[in-house]
């Protein structure tokens, strides 16, 4: 009898928690919907489940162990106000409902000045989803997704649509779809995030004028995927282990990639050696249909191929540029000679083989990283078997001697003769 009533007392109390903790959230939701602007919400230690609407101005700041539990339905914080920050929050078990754009944190289009720092996220929608609103900070936030489910079921990281003037800096994402989604967004900052384990590391679509500096991502599938958009600078960039690309620009006009480190992209393999991602063949850097770049001071070292052009990529200077121990340098496809080298200064390749007799750092010889072999070789690749034999050697020094027969390629007249390269993070 005393047992049976000790078990009574226990359900009582754990359904007393249960109804005090949502008492607590209806609690915190009154406090915000009476609140004047720029009052500041203290939250307590505690799992507050359900979901929260801001519709006045303050300041939501978690004290150590505050959770924010949606229980896996909607967004966990909608937010419609101006001027808002939330602070030092977990939340986690938001819904699932891509099409409902289900997140963390949803932000309105009215939630212009927005401040989203030092919150721990983890669920399987949305991070953090900025809805056409601007001036926007995303600072310090640490972002997982739900690896047990297929990438494409799970949310981005942070996705902006249609958002400007917005700095996104310093945040961890990992296991998300895609870490940084970019649509249709205009004068934003991503600064200084490390972003790893998952499909696209930045992810552009559509947007102008904006700054991509000092993040890392490493074990994507892509590091920074920039497509549709122009007036980009992305500058000192790490890419580490991504598979398949490191930088890849499609239809990318009018914008500076420089600094950038890609070391170690590899193809993406399935079964039998096959590549998982059409085309993809571990490109360090892939331009593809990308017009009227500069692409200068890059360091693109030890992938299977250091850099693609193709489809129209033309009028784009690339110069003072590293070519480290790629197990190919260049895939260049296309019916004419282009010249890779700006104002006397070419790229720097680890297999050129020329002198340098006056010392100033330029090869005395013009270097051509391919030349009509090479286009055979792309064209029947179980070629490749024969690429160090004596016949190929004879071809290639019947191409270099009699240059009628050579087909047009890249041309470095001024190749540098040291890897002057330096990181900008450690």
């Amino acid at each position: 009898m005393r047992f049976t009533n000790r078990i009574k007392l226990l359900a009582f109390l754990l359904c007393f928690i249960v109804n005090a903790n949502a008492a607590n959230l209806q609690a915190i939701q009154n406090q915000i919907n009476n609140s004047s602007p720029g009052s500041i919400i203290h939250v307590n230690a505690g799992t507050y489940k359900g979901n929260l609407e801001i519709r006045n101005s303050v300041n939501l700041i978690c004290q150590q162990g505050a959770i924010f539990d949606a229980n896996h339905n909607g967004s966990a914080i909608r937010v419609y106000a101006e001027n808002v920050s939330i602070e030092n929050c977990r939340i986690i078990n938001y819904g699932d409902d891509l099409t409902a754009m289900d997140a963390a944190i949803f932000s309105e289009r009215t939630a212009t000045g927005l401040i989203v720092k030092n919150n721990s996220i983890h669920g399987d929608a949305f991070g953090i989803w900025l809805d056409s609103t601007n001036h926007v900070l995303i600072s310090n936030n640490e972002i997982q997704g739900n690896n047990k489910i297929r990438s494409q079921d799970r949310g981005n990281g942070i996705h902006l649509f249609n958002v400007k003037h917005t700095k996104v800096e310093e945040n961890k994402i990992w296991h998300t779809r895609d870490g940084i989604y970019i649509d249709t967004s205009n004068h934003n900052e991503l600064i200084g995030n490390e972003i790893y384990d998952l499909r696209y590391g930045v992810h552009y679509m559509y947007s102008f004028s904006n700054r991509v500096e000092n993040n890392y991502t490493h074990g994507t599938r892509t590091g920074y995927a920039l497509m549709q958009s122009k007036y980009l600078t992305v500058i000192n960039n790490r890419s580490e282990n991504d598979t398949n690309y490191g930088i890849l620009m499609n239809f990318i006009a009018s914008s500076t990639i420089s600094g950038n480190q890609v070391t170690n992209v590899k193809q993406l393999q399935g079964p039998g050696g096959s590549s998982v991602v059409k085309g993809g063949e571990g490109k360090a850097l892939f331009i593809y249909n990308a017009p009227f770049n500069d692409i200068n001071n890059n360091l693109l070292t030890q992938s299977d191929l250091g850099i693609h052009l193709t489809a129209g990529s033309e009028g784009n200077k690339i110069h003072n540029n590293y070519f480290v121990r790629n197990r190919q340098q260049v895939k260049y496809v296309a019916n004419r000679e282009v010249e890779w080298s700006f104002e006397g200064r070419g790229n720097f390749w680890s297999d050129y083989q020329g002198w340098d007799r006056n010392s100033d750092n330029i090869g005395d010889e013009s270097f051509e990283p391919n030349d009509g072999i090479d286009k055979v070789l792309w064209k029947y690749p179980s070629a490749n078997v024969l690429i160090n034999s004596p016949s190929i050697q004879t071809l290639r020094w019947v191409q270099k001697t009699f240059p009628v027969l050579k087909s047009p390629g890249v041309k470095d007249s001024y190749p540098l003769m040291r890897n002057e390269f330096k990181s900008t993070k450690s």
